[in-house]
């Protein structure tokens, strides 16, 4: 019963930022708006680590499943990729740049804080 209420949890997270999603026209991905409320909820200790442990283990431990269907798609879509490649190519140098940037940026910030 234990593991239901913590799955329940974490459904719950995602189910809010489902509903948020929708409220914003899907501007941004409700799977992503749950994360963020369940990453405030663990911050602000609304939410216990140990009230979702369990099942964010097991979901980060098979992650790699739910690369299957993007995969899949991105097969099945093979000709626009091959029209496209170069736009992919740029989006993806470009985003992995600014990625690498922001995270040594918010790294820096964060061990001058730490050190003071």
């Amino acid at each position: 019963m234990q593991t239901l209420i913590k799955i329940f949890a974490i459904f719950l997270f995602y189910w809010i930022g489902e509903f948020v999603s929708t409220l914003m026209g899907g501007f941004v991905p409700g799977s992503v708006l749950g994360m963020v409320f369940l990453f405030l909820a663990l911050q602000l200790k609304w939410v216990k680590e140990d009230q979702v442990d369990t099942p964010a283990k097991a979901l980060t431990d098979n992650m790699g499943l739910f690369f299957i269907p993007a995969g899949v798609g991105l097969m099945a879509q093979m000709d626009t990729v091959r029209e496209n490649w170069w736009v992919i190519l740029v989006a993806v140098l470009v985003s992995s740049v600014l990625v690498i940037a922001s995270v040594a940026y918010i790294q820096e910030h964060m061990e001058r804080r730490r050190s003071k």
